[in-house]
């Protein structure tokens, strides 16, 4: 498969958008926050947004030079471009709706399950099967491309996760070069081979997930990878260990380097909870009081004064958790990241 090639500069309201990349036969996922570019890079890329600097290639094609004075249309793009909130005709049915822009809609028909929808409207659909349908539309013209803006931000949260399933094994049967943009870190790490964080035009980091989970290039990348961060000062111990005396906090330690102003980066599911300081290999045990428990099917998110942690829900029903509680959060030295401030 041909990669995509992106080198380019486009002026947006507060920022240029400055952005190089090459996506293989592979998903590519951008996550980063509400006006960082991230859907100014996938319309560059379509032909709605013109950039003053650059290139835009697929393999041998070029899409958009500002060198040669290139700059294709959209149409003469080979792109399927999946909007957000999907864009479906409401006026059409979901037969017409895939086959608007060209190509065959009876196998796309059948390989997303939606024959027996073929003369349903939009507005009598689901938010998994509007997604089906848009995704089948940007295929029936048969793209080198493929482009996904928020694919998961009209779901609610009980349809999230079969969807994002079954758009996950979509994207490795495609095998097509595929840009994802996404505010959530969760759904670009479940979906992409390579994420990378945008902010304020630029990347901040590009990687596997496991990488910017593991190596955070610096605290806003792990903010939002999930992380919790807490800043303290660093200093080395006798016995090999690091320990940082949190701001107005306690002392936590942690098996990597570090010394003088420091990030903690410690993410909520390596913290376990509990009534009293446990009796195991963790070494970290911070008197804590809840704040909110928030369910997330069978875990939940447990919001405490200085961290926040993710247990079971069978854990929080056992615990008995709820705002108010005093509990003691736990985590081992080894699940401990430093960030030098400087």
């Amino acid at each position: 498969m041909v990669p995509l090639h992106v080198d380019l500069s486009l002026p947006l309201r507060s920022f240029d958008l400055e952005l190089e990349l090459d996506v293989g036969a592979e998903t590519v996922a951008l996550v980063g926050p509400s006006g960082a570019g991230k859907t100014s890079l996938l319309r560059a890329v379509a032909g709605l947004a013109r950039p003053t600097r650059g290139a835009i290639a697929c393999g041998e094609d070029v899409w958009f030079d500002a060198v040669q004075r290139i700059s294709r249309r959209p149409e003469q793009r080979s792109v399927g471009y999946v909007f957000q909130e999907y864009a479906l005709f409401p006026h059409l049915t979901v037969e017409q709706n895939i086959t608007f822009g060209g190509g065959s809609s009876d196998l796309l028909l059948r390989r997303f399950r939606i024959e027996h929808l073929a003369d349903v409207r939009p507005g009598e659909l689901s938010g998994g099967e509007r997604q089906r349908v848009a995704v089948a539309r940007a295929l029936a013209r048969s793209p080198r491309v493929l482009l996904l803006d928020e694919p998961m931000a009209a779901l609610d949260p009980h349809t999230r996760g079969t969807v994002r399933a079954e758009l996950h094994d979509l994207l490795r049967e495609l095998g097509l070069p595929t840009l994802l943009v996404t505010h959530d870190f969760e759904d670009a790490a479940a979906l992409a081979d390579r994420v990378g964080v945008l902010v304020e035009g630029r990347l901040r980091q590009l990687g596997r997930p496991a990488e910017l989970l593991g190596a955070p290039a610096d605290p806003f990348v792990a903010r939002l990878a999930g992380a919790n961060v807490l800043s303290g000062v660093a200093a080395p111990t006798p016995n090999g260990l690091t320990a940082v005396l949190l701001d107005g906090g306690p002392t936590v330690y942690a098996a990597d380097a570090g010394s003088g102003r420091t990030e903690v980066i410690v993410y909520p599911w390596d913290v376990s909870l509990a009534h009293e300081p446990s009796d195991d290999s963790a070494l970290n045990h911070i008197p804590d009081e809840i704040v909110s428990v928030t369910p997330l099917g069978n875990r939940a998110r447990v919001r405490l004064r200085t961290l926040t942690a993710e247990v079971t829900t069978a854990s929080a029903e056992r615990l008995r958790l709820a705002p108010g509680v005093p509990v003691f959060a736990s985590f081992k030295a080894t699940q401990v990241r430093l960030l030098s401030s400087g």
